[in-house]
């Protein structure tokens, strides 16, 4: 049987592991981000990325619907990267609104348009 102490001690050391470091709240619309650095056993930091929405029921009762990315250190410049191609390719092919219609920005000739119409899942 463990003694008060021992359990206190492994309380204590259980706390340190997935503990918050660091937080960032984004508040988007609907939307909440939460940026959560937290550290593991081996006081490793990760990120955690959250995204709440608040969900109404047909009875007016409301919860928090919650989707969570975890990102390890080894993953970051992976993530970082692909994230950045992403968004650059957003912002240079978002859509523009022409008396009040939107559509999309026009492809150049030498630019390479992509084929997606042949998409296997294995591909993914």
């Amino acid at each position: 049987m463990e003694s008060v102490d021992n359990k206190e001690e492994k309380r204590s050391s259980d706390s340190k592991f997935n503990q918050e470091i660091h937080s960032k709240v984004v508040r988007a619309g609907k939307r909440t981000y939460f940026f959560d650095v937290k550290s593991t056993r081996n006081e490793e930091y990760y990120l955690t990325i959250t995204e709440s929405k608040k969900k109404f029921e047909d009875n007016g009762n409301f919860h928090y619907e919650k989707h969570k990315i975890f990102l390890y250190k080894e993953d970051f410049e992976k993530f970082t990267e692909c994230l950045q191609e992403i968004i650059d390719f957003i912002n240079e092919n978002k859509l523009e609104e022409v008396e009040g219609e939107q559509r999309t920005k026009p492809v150049a000739e030498d630019e390479p348009v992509a084929d997606y119409s042949n998409v296997e899942f294995d591909d993914i």
